[in-house]
């Protein structure tokens, strides 16, 4: 019986369970967070101090919010914090306190480190494993255990992953009091864009923009067939913009569209399908990419904006596809839009609230016209507080102010423990040259052909990738498989929206599919099927990686209008003839037969050489002719 609720606590499929603190306790919770926030806000502008101990704090501060919100299991006490959880809090500010007082002393004495020093960096480390195990799950707890140890026993290995091994001392050091570890890159980016830009997103839902998403998407597409599902392709679109979580998508969208999909006509399955898909697609949607952008750029060396503007077209391709497959099944079962008067007014929803999309372009703006994100973010938070103030229905009162403080914190706490956690990968292979390893192998099995690298880095991305949140996802899919892909000659850009989208698409692919379970909650329907479905739906997410690899135009390198246009049209019609395989309908409902020369067209309309394609548009071409042909008899013997 033990086992047992100990195997449910740690399961990766569970939805991971949160604490609502109230009375005194809520209060310090409370004050904790506000407190978290303004630091924040004070170390991203004003403050000036080393990156180690700004990182530090935000570990430190981030992982004693995580002990009182997470539960140790699914049946430890919701309504306060247990003791054990205090102690662990209290070891987190300890752990960031001791390192912000003995650090100058470190750099003074060419860090050689005094036993205190070390006792104190392994209750970090320990305790940095626990808040990943109750905040991110236990697949990347596992996988960032499994790497530390491989730092250490690297001997015992088989064939190429042997190594000489470090002891311990030099792994603690390098883990655990430099940056090139739990305090390294990944956790510096945690620290200054992505908590800004988290905080930014809070300050957006507490003027209740999610709403005007919702009330928008339905004015725009509701009155369309299908348009509660075209609804949750485009409000999950919009918010992924400000939130970078593909579960917190379909928990806020989902739980509007996904009984209006229902009502309409659309299976409780496809329903959660069509948000899961969509969902997943918000993290890669520019400007935040789930947070990926700012970490890529700093793992490349790029400017934001590059990584911003290259995912732009993907994107669009992305959500064409999941709204393709939306409308066919909207006419194969003769579905019809939503009645008028039950559709909010354009002009009256534009009239409320519309002015919140100030803010969203005007930090698009910023981005694009070369201001740094972290500049970008505070700005755009002090927009988003003088433009609500325009309006009595978005206008935030102290509560709220306070509200959007603490909810920031809150939302960070899981993505900081992810990206400090993942600095074991990132130092493991950093210590060993295990990236180097991978890359070798994946050349000696593919033989020199880049098709089958990409093949085997596909694999690895998705299997790395499943039951990870987006940011660790990429770090790690970044770690250890874009390596690989440079290695083939593939453009550094391209190799890494490769191992991000992959790795982003474990969250639909089964059998860890954990966007498509979250769905399918909501939806009343089995898991499985949500996921197998919603796979279908997002299936141009497993195709366009491929395209980037061989045409990375559509990632603007090299850019080009003309090769540009080509390869985007070129895709969106493939995308298009997979869309009819899958559902079985355009003009008319098709047959089997007719499915498979759809789907086959499809494949050669999106194969990745270019020079096959003129052949593939003229097979394209003459699928469309029979099934044109086919149908008019269908509808003359009908």
């Amino acid at each position: 019986m033990a086992l047992n609720s100990l195997l449910k606590a740690i399961s990766p499929f569970e939805q991971i369970p949160t604490r609502s603190l109230t009375g005194r306790i809520g209060l310090f919770a409370l004050c904790l967070t506000v407190a978290t926030s303004l630091v924040h806000c004070w170390m991203n502008t004003f403050g000036v101090m080393m990156t180690i101990k700004m990182n530090a704090i935000h570990l430190g501060t981030l992982m004693a919010v995580t002990f009182l919100l997470y539960p140790a299991f699914p049946g430890s006490p919701r309504e306060r914090p247990s003791i054990p959880d205090w102690i662990l809090a209290g070891l987190s500010l300890f752990g960031m306190a001791y390192l912000l007082l003995v650090y100058n002393r470190l750099l003074d004495s060419n860090m050689e480190p005094l036993f205190m020093d070390l006792a104190v960096s392994v209750m970090t480390m320990a305790v940095l494993t626990e808040a990943s195990r109750r905040s991110i799950g236990l697949p990347l707890t596992i996988l960032s255990v499994i790497f530390l140890a491989y730092t250490r026993f690297g001997p015992y290995f088989p064939g190429l992953f042997a190594h000489r091994g470090f002891n311990w001392e030099r792994i603690i050091v390098r883990m655990a009091l430099t940056d090139e570890g739990i305090y390294g890159t990944t956790l510096t980016v945690s620290a200054s864009y992505v908590f800004m830009f988290i905080l930014f997103g809070s300050f957006l839902a507490a003027t209740k923009t999610s709403e005007f998403f919702n009330d928008f998407a339905m004015a725009l597409a509701g009155r369309f067939r299908g348009g509660p599902a075209k609804v949750s392709v485009v409000a999950s679109g919009l918010m992924g913009t400000i939130s970078g979580s593909a579960q917190a998508n379909v928990a806020t969208t989902g739980a509007f569209t996904i009984p209006l999909m229902k009502r309409i006509g659309y299976k409780d399955y496809f329903a959660g399908a069509v948000e899961a898909a969509a969902s997943t697609g918000g993290i890669f949607m520019p400007p935040i990419m789930g947070a990926s952008a700012f970490i890529m750029s700093s793992f490349l060396g790029l400017p934001y904006t590059t990584i911003m503007l290259a995912g732009f077209a993907p994107a669009f391709l992305y959500y064409l596809g999941i709204m393709f497959m939306v409308d066919l099944r909207a006419k194969k079962v003769g579905m019809k839009g939503l009645p008028k008067s039950e559709l909010p007014s354009l002009r009256a929803t534009m009239k409320d609230k519309g002015h919140m999309l100030f803010p969203l372009a005007f930090i698009m703006y910023m981005l694009i016209a070369g201001y740094t994100p972290l500049y970008s973010a505070m700005m755009g938070l002090l927009a988003i507080i003088v433009v609500s103030s325009l309006k009595k229905s978005t206008r935030m009162n102290f509560r709220a102010f306070i509200n959007a403080l603490d909810d920031g914190a809150k939302s960070s706490a899981p993505v900081a423990v992810s990206c400090a956690v993942v600095g074991f990968i990132v130092g493991a292979v950093g210590m060993t040259g295990l990236g180097q390893v991978i890359a070798m192998n994946i050349m000696r099995f593919s033989g020199g052909h880049l098709w089958i690298a990409s093949v085997l880095c596909m694999v690895a991305s998705l299997v790395l990738g499943m039951g990870l949140p987006s940011t660790a996802c990429y770090i790690v899919t970044a770690t250890i498989a874009a390596p690989a892909m440079q290695t083939m000659g593939v453009h550094p850009l391209a190799a890494h929206f490769f191992a991000f989208y992959f790795g982003t698409m474990s969250g639909v692919v089964p059998p860890v599919a954990l966007t498509s379970f979250t769905a399918a909650g909501l939806a009343g329907a089995k898991p499985t099927k949500v996921a197998i479905v919603g796979l279908a739906l997002a299936s141009s997410g497993l195709i366009l990686p491929f395209l980037f690899v061989y045409n990375p135009v559509l990632l603007l390198i090299d850019f080009s209008w003309s090769l540009f246009l080509f390869d985007f049209a070129i895709a969106a019609l493939g995308i298009f003839a997979l869309s009819v395989a899958f559902i079985g309908i355009w003009r008319s409902v098709t047959p089997m037969w007719e499915r498979v020369l759809f789907f086959a067209s499809g494949v050669a309309l999106v194969n990745p050489v270019r020079d096959m394609r003129f052949g593939a548009i003229a097979a394209f071409a003459a699928v469309v002719a029979l099934h044109w042909i086919m149908t008019r008899r269908r509808v003359r013997h009908a």
